[in-house]
């Protein structure tokens, strides 16, 4: 879900200001991924704290990964998703939370926390931020004027399907994949039939040869870039996350686009994660880092969160001052028509996980 996320000049100003010279105790240093948050989100948190935030995005879980693991890395929160977060866990990346400097963990949906009982017993370490899916965004003028009405709009095939990725690109029609191996080859399994949670690399193989087979009809590789491009038109298929196209969808309909974007949760399958605020174990600021969480975990806050970016928030006590329209849409609260289709992401171990990122790097260089 890197690009600067569009917070007010001013606040940008302020943090970044106040950043040189707050004490600890007055800052917070957070890793979140792009297009993630409320403009006044931070602002607000400043205002009822007196805490400064430094605000930093990242695009992929493999950058934040990589910074994680390295140590160091300035950070107080960050973002992962749950299946990267089970691996970080065991070696040894995050501290324990304090509960009692988080009041606000009473507001979780407690269904919520029981599906992720697998990744982190109890939530001792981490809680969960937003969820939402992956899925398809596409232009429905678009695509349905260069497929026809059998336009597989409900299937991977809009991605995979090299007859029809060969159709859009001779129609002018952009196409894009997210630039992670994990989000793009598990989807391309489930399209032929694997099981897209797999860790035989047979089977990562197999996927990576899916996408091979369409890679010259891909316009380009990134995991932010589409959110803009969707709406102004430059592209009108992408592989995304569900609150992201929803977010370009919006954005086409404020500018007066003549087309409108539209979301699907393929009928072969498609992922359902969690992303989670944790705190490195090396934080600089814990205190102020238990502090933020609280902050979001308010109903309100995650509620106004939840209208911006179009994900779903697991605060309980949130939907009170959610919008009918977004508490009642199938594509950000899934149905159990929807939730049959999804799978939950899983924990890769380092072996498997560096067999993806080679196929990957090989699928994306053409080779």
């Amino acid at each position: 879900m890197g690009q600067l996320h569009k917070l007010p000049l001013a606040v940008v100003a302020c943090s970044l200001a106040a950043a040189a010279t707050a004490t600890h105790a007055d800052e917070v240093r957070v890793y979140n991924w792009s297009d993630y948050i409320a403009p006044d989100t931070l602002e607000k948190f400043t205002q009822q704290t007196g805490i400064d935030v430094t605000y930093d995005v990242f695009d992929s879980n493999e950058v934040l990964d990589a910074a994680l693991l390295a140590g160091r890395s300035g950070y107080d929160v960050v973002v992962p998703s749950n299946h990267y977060l089970s691996r970080q866990l065991s070696a040894g990346v995050y501290q324990a939370l304090d509960r009692e400097l988080i009041p606000n963990l009473d507001n979780l949906n407690t269904r919520l926390l029981e599906e992720l009982e697998e990744v982190d017993p109890g939530s001792r370490y981490s809680v969960p931020y937003m969820w939402g899916t992956n899925g398809i965004g596409y232009n429905v003028d678009r695509v349905t004027e260069i497929l026809g009405d059998d336009a597989p709009l409900n299937s991977w095939a809009l991605l995979f399907d090299p007859e029809v990725t060969s159709a859009l690109k001779q129609g002018g029609c952009g196409i894009s994949m997210l630039d992670s191996a994990d989000e793009m080859i598990s989807p391309a399994m489930a399209y032929i039939g694997l099981d897209p949670r797999s860790n035989d690399v047979d089977d990562l193989k197999a996927g990576g040869e899916v996408i091979a087979e369409v890679r010259d009809d891909v316009t380009y590789f990134h995991s932010s870039r589409y959110i803009g491009d969707l709406a102004n038109g430059d592209i009108c298929v992408a592989a995304g996350y569900s609150g992201d196209v929803f977010q370009a969808a919006a954005r086409a309909d404020e500018a007066g686009r003549d087309f409108s974007i539209a979301y699907t949760v393929p009928k072969e399958g498609a992922a359902l994660w969690f992303d989670m605020m944790a705190i490195p174990a090396d934080a600089p600021n814990p205190e102020s880092a238990h502090a933020f969480i609280n902050f979001i975990l308010q109903p309100e806050i995650a509620a106004d969160i939840t209208e911006y970016v179009r994900y779903a928030n697991p605060n309980a006590g949130a939907d009170a001052f959610l919008s009918d329209e977004i508490l009642n849409d199938p594509s950000i609260y899934p149905n159990d028509e929807v939730m049959d289709k999804l799978y939950v992401a899983n924990e890769k171990p380092r072996d498997v996980q560096r067999a993806r990122t080679r196929i990957w790097n090989r699928v994306k260089s053409g080779r």
